[in-house]
């Protein structure tokens, strides 16, 4: 990420890097159109402090969201930082504390609905090799049948059964999570599925799509690594730039 400012005396220099990595975050998905009115969360854990999360405040919109404004809250939502006056949006939170708690992996989760995630979360069949982006993610997707809003903590068995060993999980007729080892790891991922989305949405509306086999998929799967950096932090070059992007518009979020 580009040059940060002076870090904020409140908190120590982990947490405010997490704080304004995060607050970057938003303001991109701001930027490309994945936020939804006040709602959905992008979460992160804050490495050095054990179990404490960040989150956006509830009632701000996406391209409002700075590092300090960010809410630190326990595993179970509850504010740790009382002096922030914004609220939080405990009952999104409970799929988010779930993972969290029961993945030590899962750094990073997205949640959002964006209408082509949305789309094919509500498609028969859901995701299917029609295009480039969509064989990123063949049989690397879980599915968990729609049960309504996502407050019940009973739900949750369910959630992490059906996620098993997989990342991402695809609510039917709901919306994506996405969970990474880090935020930029979790954002690329996120990048990718929605691109993924979009094209076959758009594909399904011209007619019948050409799905591409199941040894093409293997082959594309095999060789994704020589599409990254070397050396470099999953999603992290192109975290960067977007935030470079999102600075060309106003670099409040940095604050």
């Amino acid at each position: 990420m580009a040059t940060q400012l002076q870090r904020n005396s409140k908190y120590s220099e982990a947490e405010w890097t997490a704080r304004q990595e995060l607050a970057a975050c938003y303001r991109i998905f701001a930027m490309m159109g994945w936020d939804e009115m006040i709602f959905n969360h992008i979460t992160v854990k804050l490495e050095d402090q054990e179990g404490a999360f960040l989150i956006n405040p509830y009632g701000m919109h996406f391209s409002e969201v700075t590092a300090s404004s960010l809410i630190k809250i326990d595993i179970d939502g509850n504010k740790l930082d009382e002096d922030n006056p914004w609220h939080v949006n405990k009952a999104g939170f409970v799929q988010h504390s779930l993972f969290h708690r029961v993945l030590p992996d899962a750094h990073a989760i997205i949640h959002t609905h964006t209408t082509a995630t949305m789309a094919v979360c509500g498609l028969e069949g859901g995701l299917q090799p029609t295009n480039f982006y969509a064989c990123n993610f063949m049989g690397q997707l879980a599915y968990h049948d729609f049960e309504g809003i996502t407050v019940r903590e009973e739900e949750g068995v369910r959630l992490v059964e059906h996620l098993g060993d997989k990342r991402i999980l695809m609510l039917r007729n709901h919306g994506p999570v996405v969970m990474g080892k880090s935020l930029t790891d979790a954002f690329i991922k996120y990048w990718a599925l929605q691109r993924a989305c979009e094209i076959q949405l758009a594909t399904m509306s011209m007619g019948k799509p050409i799905l591409i086999s199941d040894d093409v998929v293997k082959v594309h799967q095999r060789d994704l690594y020589m599409a990254q950096i070397p050396g470099r932090q999953s999603g992290k070059a192109e975290f960067d730039a977007m935030v470079r992007k999102v600075d060309k518009i106003d670099t409040s979020w940095r604050d």
